[in-house]
C-alpha cells in the first residue's frame, strides 16, 4: 500500500471514529435534556398543585413551629432553584421521599408494585404482537376485501371505546356470569401468604418455582385485564402493519420477486414482511411504553396492584411524594424504551448507520 492510500485509510478512519463519537455525544445530549425536563416538570406541577406537602405528611393540626421546622428541614423554605437543585440531586439517587399513605421510602413502594405493571404489560404486548401483526399482513394482502374492513373496524374500537368501559363490560360478562376468569386482583387469598415471589412477576416465579396450582390461578387472574390490553395494543400495531405492509407490498423488489416465480407466502413473510419488520420494531416498543405507563384506569377497575393503581391511590390521598416519585419512574421507563428501539432500529437497518 503505497503513503497516499496509508494516509487516505487513515483519514477515513479518524473520520468514522469522529461521526460514531459525534453520534454518541448527541445521543447524550438527547438522553439528558429529555430526563431534566421530565424532572422539571414534575417538580413545577409539585409546586403549583394546592396542596402543601408538609401539612399533608403533618396534618393540618400540628403545631406551628413543627411546621417551619419540618419545611426548614426539608428545604422547602429555600428559593426555588435551590429546591430544584435539591430535588434532582434526590431523584437521580431514588430519594423521593417517604410516602404519607404507606410510611414507606417510595421507592421502596415502587418496586414493590412495578413488577405486578410489569408482568401485565409485558402479557398484553404479546397478546397484542401476536394478534395484531397478522392481522394487518392479513389486511395489506386483502386490501378492499372484507377482511381488510373488519380489521380496520377491530382497530377502530380499539382505539375509539374506552378501555374501563370494556374492562367493566368484560367483568361482568366473563367473570360474573360465565366465572372464566378470576375476580379483580393478582392472586387468590389461599396462595397469597403459602406463595414466596423472587422476581416479584408471579407467573415466572410460579413456573420456576413448580407450582402449578398457584401459576393457574394467576393466569386465571391476569387473562383478562392482559387481553384488554392487549386488545388496546393489538389495534395500534395492526394498523401500523397494515401500513408498513401496504408501502413494501408497492416496491420494485416484490414486483421482481414474482417475475422470479416466488410463491405468495414466501413473498409476503420472507420479504415484505421482514423489510416492515424494521419499523414495527420501533411501533411495538412505544405500544409497550404505552401499556407500561397507560394502564392506571385498567388497574384500578381490576384491583391489579400495580404501579398504576399506588399512584391512583397516592393522588385520591394527596400523596404527593407518591405521585411524582411513580410519574418519574414511569417517565424514565418511557425514555428507556425509545432509547432501546431506536438502537434496535440502528441495528435492524443498516442505512441509518450510514448516516
Amino acid at each position: 500500500m503505497t503513503l497516499p492510500e496509508t494516509t487516505q485509510t487513515a483519514g477515513r478512519k479518524r473520520a468514522r471514529a469522529n461521526g460514531w463519537a459525534g453520534n454518541v455525544l448527541r445521543f447524550l445530549v438527547i438522553i439528558v435534556t429529555t430526563y431534566l425536563g421530565l424532572l422539571a416538570v414534575t417538580f413545577f406541577i409539585g409546586r403549583v398543585i394546592p396542596i402543601d406537602p408538609v401539612l399533608a405528611i403533618l396534618g393540618d393540626r400540628a403545631p406551628a413551629h413543627v411546621v417551619e421546622r419540618t419545611r426548614e428541614a426539608l428545604g422547602f423554605n429555600r428559593p426555588l432553584y435551590e429546591q430544584f437543585y435539591i430535588y434532582v440531586r434526590d431523584a437521580l439517587t431514588g430519594n423521593f421521599g417517604t410516602s404519607v399513605l404507606t410510611t414507606n421510602p417510595v421507592m421502596a413502594d415502587i418496586r414493590r408494585v412495578f413488577p405486578a405493571t410489569l408482568e401485565l404489560a409485558t402479557f398484553g404486548t404479546v397478546i397484542g404482537s401476536l394478534i395484531g401483526v397478522p392481522l394487518g399482513v392479513l389486511a395489506a394482502v386483502k386490501r378492499g376485501s372484507i377482511a381488510d374492513q373488519i380489521v380496520r373496524v377491530i382497530g377502530l374500537v380499539g382505539y375509539s371505546v374506552p378501555i374501563f368501559w370494556l374492562a367493566l363490560l368484560s367483568l361482568l360478562l366473563f367473570y360474573a356470569r360465565l366465572k372464566w376468569v378470576a375476580f379483580p386482583g393478582r392472586i387468590d387469598i389461599v396462595y397469597e401468604y403459602s406463595f414466596t415471589p423472587v422476581t416479584g412477576l408471579y407467573l415466572i416465579d410460579s413456573l420456576w418455582q413448580g407450582q402449578w396450582d398457584v401459576f393457574r390461578d394467576v393466569f386465571r387472574h391476569i387473562i383478562l385485564p392482559a387481553s384488554l390490553l392487549g386488545y388496546f395494543s393489538l389495534a395500534y400495531i395492526s394498523r401500523m402493519t397494515r401500513s408498513f405492509m401496504l408501502n413494501e407490498l408497492a416496491q420494485e423488489y416484490i414486483v421482481a420477486a414474482r417475475a422470479k416465480g416466488l410463491s405468495e407466502t414466501r413473498i409476503i413473510w420472507a420479504h415484505a414482511l421482514r423489510n416492515a419488520a424494521v419499523p414495527l420494531v420501533t411501533v411495538i416498543a412505544l405500544s409497550y411504553a404505552g401499556l407500561l405507563e397507560g394502564s392506571v384506569l385498567t388497574e384500578t377497575v381490576f384491583a391489579w396492584p400495580g404501579l398504576g393503581l399506588y399512584i391512583t391511590n397516592s393522588l385520591q390521598n394527596a400523596d404527593m411524594n407518591a405521585v411524582l416519585g411513580g410519574t418519574i419512574v414511569i417517565g424514565s421507563v418511557f425514555i428507556a424504551i425509545n432509547i432501546l428501539s431506536d438502537l434496535l432500529y440502528r441495528t435492524l437497518d443498516p442505512r441509518t448507520r450510514a448516516r
